[in-house]
């Protein structure tokens, strides 16, 4: 008999830091779509992002271990935080694939805002060839509007990309960094123990995320 294919979603993100909108949008899908495992990637040097703006990978990797350890069907990974110089999917899905060599089918998780902006990936032909796109709709985002961005992407790029629908929970981790650096609580927006680590590191309480050395 031939072995099921597995499925994995990928969750990437610069975590900064992980938050409850995360956790649950992370298994609302896993569910839908009977993936077998999500896999949490936290960037190291994002390509789109001023690196001032981000706490040190290791604070960030960190906060996301310990806010998925009760779900087994989580996994952190630290592949793109080990990774000298600017993160990019091409390479990350490059990985993967070398690293699981049973048949796996990868799933990027996405906000169905990010779908115009696929184009602009690196090597993004490459990038539809290996997975496939799960996009999330967020409070505010057209459905009519992305359905036609998703026709025009498969039509011309092959890209296969489906829509999810998923609890509409608005936390942002823009707004849990400017509640701390205004000293503000930012419990039930993120697990205690995420909270917890932030407190005793000292996390985000100057703009460039890190309040201290490390």
């Amino acid at each position: 008999m031939q072995k099921a294919v597995k499925k994995i979603g990928i969750l990437g993100g610069t975590f900064n830091p992980v938050h409850y909108g995360h956790l649950i949008v992370a298994e609302a899908v896993r569910e839908d779509f009977r993936l077998d495992r999500v896999l949490f990637i936290p960037v190291g040097i994002p390509p789109h992002k001023s690196f001032n703006e981000v706490a040190d990978a290791r604070h960030r990797y960190n906060m996301v271990k310990c806010a998925i350890g009760s779900n087994p069907n989580f996994e952190a990974s630290h592949l793109e935080i080990a990774r000298l110089g600017l993160t990019y999917s091409i390479d990350t899905l490059t990985s993967l694939k070398v690293s699981y060599t049973e048949k796996t089918d990868f799933y990027f998780i996405i906000g169905a805002d990010v779908v115009p902006e696929l184009i602009t990936w690196k090597d993004y032909t490459r990038v539809f060839k290996m997975c496939s796109f799960i996009a999330v709709l967020r409070p505010g985002n057209d459905g009519e509007a992305l359905k036609l961005q998703i026709d025009e992407l498969t039509k011309i790029h092959r890209a296969n990309i489906v829509i999810a629908r998923a609890p509409q929970i608005d936390i942002s981790s823009t707004v849990i960094r400017e509640r701390i650096m205004s000293g503000r609580t930012i419990k039930y927006l993120v697990p205690d123990c995420v909270e917890n680590y932030i407190l005793d590191n000292g996390l985000y309480k100057c703009a460039n995320g890190d309040s201290k050395p490390v």
